[in-house]
């Protein structure tokens, strides 16, 4: 990894973390196309940045994670299925991690979910306006499952982001707080991801080198930047405009990465 890698990764991370378009695809295709995706401390990198993404929320949200134990309590329960699911299957994800095909699938299958979530959900935001408060609050029960959808996003491709805030929208929220709801979720649930990934290369005794550390630095310093342009503009967006541009883009990124695949150069040797 140089640099311009880097940066580009991290650039990737902020803009598509939070985004329903899965910033583990994009990475695992970008990284690819680099010819690093092999690379052990890329692997740990494109997972390390996670953190600069974490702080934007917690930068952005401040009063939020101050306002009551409660707060922290639903967090804790939308948090469990994947640390159980993330345990068990382990090996599964790593194995998965390793295509860039089926990223482009799950581009593709998630791409068509998302044109038709607006439709679905409808009524969430039609209700909205007659009782606020029953379409903006989280019980623990819905808490529970939204995490449930969140461990869809074990399949490269499908986005964390998106799996959680459609997760939300089945159980009546509207789309802004299902957004807020999955961005804050993203803090346990990313922090748990890099903790664990930073003490498997720690006993598998893996060593940074001083450039290796700046690299980090860097990479979390532009994913915090980014990240926070992008919250900003996508609850913005997804507030008054839904989901169909990101079905559309993720179609249309998804066929052409197997237009390559098959015609170009196979993904899965890159």
């Amino acid at each position: 990894m140089n640099y311009i890698q880097a940066i580009i990764l991290a650039v990737i991370e902020g803009i598509t973390e939070y985004l329903p378009v899965s910033s583990t695809g994009h990475m695992i295709i970008a990284s690819s196309f680099m010819h690093i995706a092999n690379d052990d401390f890329t692997k740990l990198f494109t997972i390390v940045i996670q953190l600069g993404a974490i702080l934007a929320v917690v930068v952005l949200y401040w009063k939020r994670f101050f306002q009551s134990i409660d707060f922290y309590l639903k967090l804790l329960v939308a948090f469990i299925p994947a640390v159980v699911l993330g345990l068990l299957l382990s090996d599964v994800i790593d194995e998965l991690l390793e295509s860039p095909l089926v990223v482009a699938l799950s581009l593709i299958i998630g791409g068509f979910i998302l044109l038709k979530v607006d439709d679905w959900f409808m009524s969430n935001e039609l209700l909205d306006k007659e009782n606020p408060q029953k379409h903006t609050e989280i019980s623990y029960k819905t808490a529970f499952k939204i995490g449930f959808f969140q461990c869809l996003a074990m399949i490269p491709g499908v986005s964390r982001s998106g799996a959680s805030i459609v997760g939300g929208m089945s159980q009546k929220l509207n789309r802004k707080t299902a957004a807020e709801f999955s961005f804050f979720l993203a803090v346990p649930t990313m922090f748990g991801a890099t903790s664990k990934k930073l003490f498997d290369y720690y006993n598998a005794g893996f060593t940074l080198s001083g450039e290796q550390i700046n690299f980090l630095i860097l990479g979390n310093v532009i994913a915090f930047v980014v990240s926070i342009v992008a919250i900003k503009s996508f609850i913005d967006y997804l507030s008054n405009k839904g989901f169909k541009i990101f079905g559309y883009y993720r179609i249309i990124f998804g066929a052409s990465l197997l237009l390559i695949h098959f015609f170009i150069y196979p993904l899965t040797l890159i």
